[in-house]
């Protein structure tokens, strides 16, 4: 079926331009499985992330914000989509590779196909109602919205150059065989295999799959900072950044970030690996989950850093959020960080666990800085609120599809609770389900009253009877104390190597009572190529 797009003739071409300088860029920024508490400016201890905090602190971070599902694919749909998991296409996590239809990388056999169920192609996703308003649209790391040479493929979806996995069940490994990228302006005709030639040399599970060295979160972040140097201010741009990190495997260069956390934990998580999986093992979960965390908000950093340089970032509207709850495949331990902030269930839950998320705005002179709010939100509300802040108007109007008998917006735009303009509508419910959870009968009736979870039927928030969010206020300026305080005024320095302290906490000791030295190691980020540092205020 044909998407339901309508492009506009050259007047109106000429009309977005003229109004270009007016409206705002949005750059989305969606990791991968973060849980609730896994941020200093939501309560994490244990995990520095200066970069995310002062976003908070330069704008609204809100207590009350859900995924679209409790996993990747769906939760991705809702907001791609603008519709809850009861009425969007995708409602799990379908894959559509085989093992009877396979391919060499060397001496590495992966799949001839790779990807998700497709989006329904009858009903607009925002890239597309973006495209057709004059945006330019860039989109880096996870798809999870068609496979390969389907129907719904980033190219034929609105977006503009893509870089990243098409499929997610192959970011498990953060050194793959091969990404996938897509260039209108180089000319491409449709996604494509990009093959890391050197990490095709090592097999993909074992002792020798470290000699890998192209490590994909790099080379994601890498090809999304360099689009973003070629945006200019007079012509407003959407960036979709969904970035795989934190999720398995427990997998990264071992520099200067993995360094200050190697050792420097009490207790550690061993895992043997999972190759069926492609989780490959570790003795070091707890330090590689913690440097992962760090490692993105190194890559926040840059972002934000990136933004300054081209005279940009007070015009651009940066949201950082995750997709779902903690995870703890690949050796992750959420009990351990408490990353779901002391909420129930995890990834693959509905209960607050695996649905609430970490969710910051940042909008200088529109967005209040250093603001908590606990207004209700789902990301099938980000459609709308993406139209309003672009100034697109009537979008469900324009962009229904009058040949379905329902064709679903369930979203409401949450604008005037980020500007205090206007009143806020609020939803009468939220809703999810997740189909693919499998659920097995108790043997016995409990001996007294249980709290199960609550897998079906749907899970429904009342928006009037939830409890409010309990977590710190954002700080006033974001952390010292970092592995990462590298001067801005050098743009390409190796990282630091002051002395920091590591938080230790009262009861019981997690963290050993010492400071971490750091040590360059000739990674990507410490040897100039890619750097991290806290962006200047």
């Amino acid at each position: 079926m044909k998407s339901n797009i309508i492009v506009g003739g050259l007047g109106l071409m000429a009309a977005f331009a003229a109004n270009a300088q007016n409206r705002p860029n949005i750059l989305y920024i969606m990791c991968d499985d973060m849980g609730y508490g896994d941020l200093a400016c939501y309560g994490q201890r244990y995990i520095s992330t200066p970069n995310i905090d002062r976003l908070a602190a330069e704008g609204m971070r809100f207590s009350q914000a859900y995924a679209g599902s409790p996993v990747s694919a769906p939760s991705r749909a809702t907001f791609m989509t603008g519709q809850h998991s009861g009425h969007t296409h995708v409602r799990g996590n379908k894959e559509y590779w085989r093992y009877d239809n396979m391919v060499k990388y060397g001496n590495n056999s992966d799949f001839a196909v790779v990807g998700q169920e497709p989006y329904d192609t009858a009903h607009v996703i925002i890239p597309e109602i973006f495209k057709d308003n004059g945006y330019t649209t860039g989109m880096f790391g996870k798809w999870a919205g068609g496979y390969e040479g389907s129907v719904s493929t980033p190219d034929k979806r609105g977006i503009d150059e893509y870089y990243g996995f098409i499929c997610q069940f192959q970011a498990h490994l953060y050194y793959p065989n091969f990404l996938n990228a897509y260039s209108r302006s180089a000319g491409d005709k449709g996604v494509r295999r990009e093959v890391l030639e050197e990490n095709i040399k090592y097999p993909m599970f074992g002792e020798e799959y470290k000699k890998r060295p192209q490590y994909s979160s790099d080379i994601i972040h890498q090809k999304a900072l360099e689009w973003l140097d070629k945006q200019t201010k007079d012509q407003p741009f959407l960036g979709i950044f969904t970035y795989t990190l934190p999720h398995a495997e427990l997998a990264q260069p071992e520099d200067s970030i993995f360094l200050a956390y190697k050792g420097h934990f009490c207790q550690e998580k061993t895992f043997g690996g999972d190759q069926g999986s492609r989780y490959n093992p570790t003795n070091y979960g707890h330090a590689q989950f913690a440097a992962m965390i760090s490692r993105l908000d190194a890559q926040v950093g840059q972002i934000m850093a990136k933004l300054k340089e081209k005279g940009l970032d007070e015009n651009t509207i940066v949201i950082f959020t995750s997709d779902n709850g903690p995870h703890e495949e690949g050796g992750a331990d959420p009990d351990f960080f408490n990353r779901d902030g002391l909420l129930q269930g995890k990834k693959r839950s509905t209960y607050e666990g695996g649905i609430r998320i970490p969710f910051i705005v940042r909008w200088p002179g529109h967005v209040k800085a250093g603001t908590v709010n606990d207004h209700q939100l789902a990301f099938y509300d980000l459609m709308p609120t993406f139209c309003d802040l672009a100034g697109i108007k009537n979008y469900e109007k324009r962009y229904r599809n009058k040949s379905l008998a329902n064709d679903y917006f369930d979203g409401i735009s949450f604008y005037p609770t980020l500007t205090g303009k206007g009143k806020q509508k609020k939803h009468d419910y939220l809703y999810w389900e997740f189909p693919e959870q499998p659920t097995k009968p108790p043997l016995k009736p409990p001996a007294k009253p249980e709290r199960l979870p609550l897998i079906k039927p749907p899970a429904v928030i009342d928006p009037a009877t939830a409890p409010p969010a309990q977590a710190p206020a954002a700080p006033d300026a974001a952390p010292t104390n970092s592995p990462f305080n590298i001067s801005p005024a050098n743009p390409q320095p190796p990282l630091s190597l002051e002395t920091i302290a590591v938080p230790i906490p009262i009861q019981p000791p997690i963290i050993a009572a010492t400071s971490i030295k750091l040590s360059p190691l000739g990674s990507l980020y410490d040897n100039g190529l890619f750097n991290a540092y806290e962006y200047p205020l």
